[in-house]
C-alpha cells in the first residue's frame, strides 16, 4: 500500500499549470462532445483514456501505460466495429506488449528530481536510420497489401509502420518519437473524418485523435528543449 501511494504520489507531481489546464480541457471537450453526439461508454471510456496516456507520455509519466493498456484494447473493440482490422491487429498483437515493455524500461529511467522519465535525443546517425528505414518499410510493406487487395494499402503501411518505429522509440524515450506521432496522428484523424462522414458513429475517437494531433505538436517542443538541456547538463 506504501509503495501505490508513493507511486500516486510521483505521477501527480511536477505539473505545471498549462499541462493540468491541458489534460481537463481535452478530457472535458471529449466527455462533453461525446455525450451530445450520444456516444457509446465504450468509445468515451477509450477516448479519455487515449487521452490521459498521450498526455502522461508527454509528461514522462510511466502511469501513461496503464492507460494505454485500457484505451488499447478498447480501440481495437471500436476499430473492429469500423472493420479496420489493421488497427485491430496492430493494437492487440503489437502495443498491448509494447505497454508492458514500456512500463519495464521507463521505470529504470525515472528522474529521482522531476519524476518523471529521462529524456534524450537520436544522434544524427540514427536519425536518418530511423527514418529512412521507415519509409522503405512503408513502401514495401504497402506493396505488400497492395499485391493483397488491401484498402488505401499505402495509407495502411504508413500508419502501421510509423507506429511501431515511434513506439519504439517511445519506449526507448528518444523525443524523435514525436515527429512520427504527428505524421501518424494527421492521417489517422483524415480516416476517421472518412468514417465519420460514410455513416460512422464514433465521434469520440475522431476527437481523441484530433487531440492526440494537438498533443503530439506540443510534446515536440516539450520533449526537444528538454532533451536538448539533459544533453547540455552531460
Amino acid at each position: 500500500m506504501e509503495k501505490i501511494n508513493e507511486f500516486v504520489k510521483n505521477e501527480l507531481s511536477g505539473w505545471k499549470l498549462w499541462e493540468i489546464l491541458w489534460i481537463a480541457i481535452s478530457t472535458v471537450t471529449i466527455l462533453a462532445l461525446s455525450i451530445y453526439w450520444k456516444e457509446g461508454l465504450v468509445g468515451i471510456i477509450s477516448a479519455i483514456t487515449g487521452v490521459v496516456c498521450v498526455v502522461m507520455t508527454g509528461k514522462g509519466k510511466v502511469s501513461s501505460y496503464i492507460f494505454g493498456m485500457v484505451n488499447t484494447v478498447l480501440y481495437a473493440y471500436i476499430a473492429y466495429g469500423a472493420k479496420y482490422y489493421g488497427e485491430v491487429m496492430l493494437n492487440l498483437l503489437y502495443y498491448v506488449p509494447m505497454n508492458v515493455v514500456g512500463w519495464v524500461m521507463w521505470n529504470k529511467h525515472i528522474s529521482a528530481e522531476t519524476k518523471e522519465v529521462e529524456k534524450k535525443q537520436m544522434s544524427g546517425k540514427w536519425r536518418i536510420i530511423a527514418f529512412a528505414g521507415s519509409a522503405i518499410g512503408v513502401y514495401f510493406y504497402g506493396l505488400v497489401l497492395k499485391r493483397m487487395g488491401g484498402n488505401l494499402p499505402f495509407t495502411d503501411s504508413l500508419t502501421a509502420v510509423l507506429s511501431i518505429v515511434a513506439q519504439i522509440l517511445c519506449v526507448k524515450r528518444f523525443m524523435e518519437q514525436w515527429v512520427l506521432w504527428i505524421i501518424i496522428d494527421v492521417v489517422t484523424v483524415i480516416m476517421w473524418i472518412m468514417a465519420f462522414f460514410t455513416g460512422g458513429e464514433s465521434v469520440a475517437t475522431l476527437i481523441m485523435w484530433s487531440v492526440y494531433l494537438l498533443n503530439a505538436v506540443f510534446m515536440f517542443v516539450k520533449w526537444n528543449r528538454e532533451s536538448r538541456r539533459v544533453e547540455a547538463n552531460v
